[in-house]
Parts: structure tokens; C-alpha cells; sequence
């Protein structure tokens, strides 16, 4: 929830799927869970300018529209301590059986392709695509041959000069499968480790813009591209 400009980097995400159509979506949630849904749940009165009639019968009247009107969103509470995967594995319910879905974490912004990114996915036929990204080495490294198959995964490693997880994936329902029960299970160890060993996770180059928000300098940084207006995933 925190902001980029007047809104928060987690609309952002959204908005930024919003714009090639992809409108509905499910928040794992966990630390203050509440936050995130009484924004959305009082997301007129947050985001209009309204006139309020008091009496017997409470009245708004709101004086502007916005475009999100046919957001549909699923706040599922995956727990205060579960981990990564852990949250991914309490949402299958939420996802019909046998679709292809997206998967994004919420701290980071991108202008990488959707369309292109998904197309690749299908074209693979894989349980699951991430986007490779060349950010700091503080990150976890990636592999791949050069059909785009990942051949190695580290978590984080101390250096790094190749490419690493962008956090926007395209995931086929198989990819729940390799996902073990447990609220101590992290995604970015066993889970895709085992995708990687059974040759079931792709790579999806991506060139141009990613930032991560985790610092305050990089919280700086967002939004004074966006306050610029040089933000590169605003396409609305």
C-alpha cells in the first residue's frame, strides 16, 4: 500500500493489467490484510470528489467516474506467517481448474509486454514463464538454454551478472502441483527448483523498464518518474 503518487503501487500493478484486459484478480493477503481491503471496499469515497445528504437515509452522490468499474477482486487471507508459496497454494481454490493464470508480486513496476509475455508462455507449453529482468546483483540469478528453458535457479547469491526474477509470471493449474502444503513453504526454493528439474520453467527476456520498491531510495525514485510523468507502465 505504499503510494506511488496518490495511489498505492499495488493499484498500480492492477491498473497496469487493467490496461490489456485482464481485470480480475485475487490479493493474498496476510499482514494487515485490513488495510488493503478497506481501501478497496471504500474505494469511491477514496478516489471521488462526492456530496454527502445526511439525514434518516445517508445519501452519496458522487461528482466523478473512474475506470475501474469492472475490477472484479477476491481478498483471500492467506495468513500473517505464511510464506510465499505457501500464500500461492491457498488461492488455488480461487483459480478454475485447469486455467492459465498470472502471478505478480506486489512490490515492483514493469512495462514488460503482458500479451507478448503470455504468448511466449503458451507457446512453450510449460507449467510456468518468468520474466527475466538485469537488475542490482542483490537478486536471485537465473539460467537458461537458449530456447528460454531455465537450467538453474539461486536464490539471491552474493554477485550476479546474468538475468534474474522480475516477479511477472504466467502459470499453467499444473504449476499448484509442484507447490507442497505448509505455511513455511517459499516459492523461490523447493517449488521452482523443482519446476527447474523437470524442465517445466521458462524465461521471458524483458529489456526495458523494472523497478523494484524496496528501499526508500527506490520508493524515492518511483515516484519522481511518475510525479515527471516518465512512468513507463503507465499506459492508461
Amino acid at each position: 500500500m505504499i503510494p506511488v503518487g496518490n495511489k498505492p503501487i499495488l493499484w498500480h500493478i492492477m491498473k497496469y493489467y487493467s490496461t490489456f484486459g485482464f481485470t480480475e484478480f485475487v490479493l493474498c493477503l496476510g499482514y494487515k490484510s485490513n488495510v488493503i481491503k478497506e481501501y478497496f471496499v471504500n474505494y469511491e469515497i477514496n478516489t471521488s470528489d462526492f456530496t454527502l445528504s445526511l439525514g434518516d437515509k445517508h445519501s452519496l452522490d458522487f461528482m466523478n467516474q473512474h475506470n475501474e468499474k469492472d475490477w472484479k477482486i477476491t481478498f483471500a487471507e492467506t495468513g500473517e506467517n505464511a510464506m510465499t508459496g505457501a500464500r500461492i497454494k491457498k488461492i488455488k481454490k480461487y483459480i478454475p481448474e485447469g486455467e492459465q493464470f498470472m502471478l505478480t508480486y506486489g512490490g515492483g513496476l514493469s512495462d514488460v509486454d503482458i500479451n507478448k509475455l503470455i504468448e511466449f508462455h503458451k507457446a512453450s507449453g510449460k507449467a510456468m514463464t518468468l520474466t527475466a529482468v538485469r537488475p542490482p546483483g542483490r537478486f536471485g540469478e537465473i539460467m537458461s538454454d537458449p530456447t528460454g528453458q531455465i537450467t538453474e535457479f539461486n536464490e539471491k547469491p552474493n554477485a550476479t551478472e546474468g538475468r534474474i526474477n522480475g516477479g511477472y509470471f504466467v502459470c499453467n493449474y499444473n504449476m499448484f502441483d509442484f507447490i507442497e502444503d505448509g505455511d513455511d513453504v517459499v516459492f523461490e526454493q523447493d517449488p521452482i527448483r523443482k519446476m527447474v528439474k523437470h524442465g517445466e520453467l521458462m524465461q521471458f527476456n524483458h529489456d526495458q523498464f523494472w523497478q523494484p520498491m524496496d528501499t526508500y531510495r527506490e520508493y524515492s525514485l518511483l515516484n519522481e518518474i511518475y510525479a515527471n510523468n516518465k512512468a513507463p507502465w503507465k499506459k492508461w
